[in-house]
């Protein structure tokens, strides 16, 4: 019995999740890097907050930027994942138009919970790393870039199916008696 995840395959959705969190996580850090680039700020001290808000600053203190963008990327596709799934309910019912737009509505949710709830309680110095607006506007193109390598892994596999006609012709082939 193979268990499905909206006529995929559960391990085909993990691996298009955390394609999309790589995807939405790389959008992150390019945002944040072009925002402290453009203010004068330092990418870096954010990174280093990642390692501090997830407690691993002491596994390699020497080295807290990279493992800062390690465990930011690891949240994100894990962050993918949850997406992944997201999209293939929405997309079938909504289409890529809905799917986008409630895979955004996801990612602000996330946001709020992050910065409103988890965040101030974990790590309250992270919160105010940079304004608001610049973190919401983070996450939403993390929704972006998921939700994009989403369509595109959706819009190949269409191309991938053959049409009803050619399903329909082959069938009838099949079952014509041998002459």
């Amino acid at each position: 019995m193979t268990t499905t995840m909206g006529g995929r395959g559960i391990a085909e959705t993990i691996k298009r999740g955390i394609l999309a969190g790589a995807a939405g996580g790389v959008a992150e850090i390019a945002w944040v890097s072009v925002y402290a680039a453009v203010t004068g700020g330092d990418a870096a001290i954010l990174a280093r907050g990642v390692t501090t808000a997830v407690g691993v600053t002491a596994m390699l203190p020497a080295a807290s930027v990279a493992m800062g963008v390690a465990v930011h990327m690891v949240l994100a596709m894990l962050l993918g994942v949850a997406v992944a799934c997201l999209w293939q309910v929405r997309v079938r019912r909504q289409g890529v138009s809905g799917a986008y737009a409630i895979v955004l509505a996801a990612l602000a949710a996330v946001w709020a919970a992050n910065f409103f709830v988890l965040l101030p309680v974990i790590s309250p110095a992270f919160v105010h790393g940079v304004p608001y607006a610049v973190s919401l506007a983070s996450k939403l193109l993390f929704g972006l870039a998921a939700a994009e390598t989403l369509r595109r892994l959706t819009n190949a596999d269409a191309a991938r199916l053959p049409t009803v006609a050619a399903t329909v012709r082959a069938v009838v082939k099949l079952r014509r008696p041998a002459a």
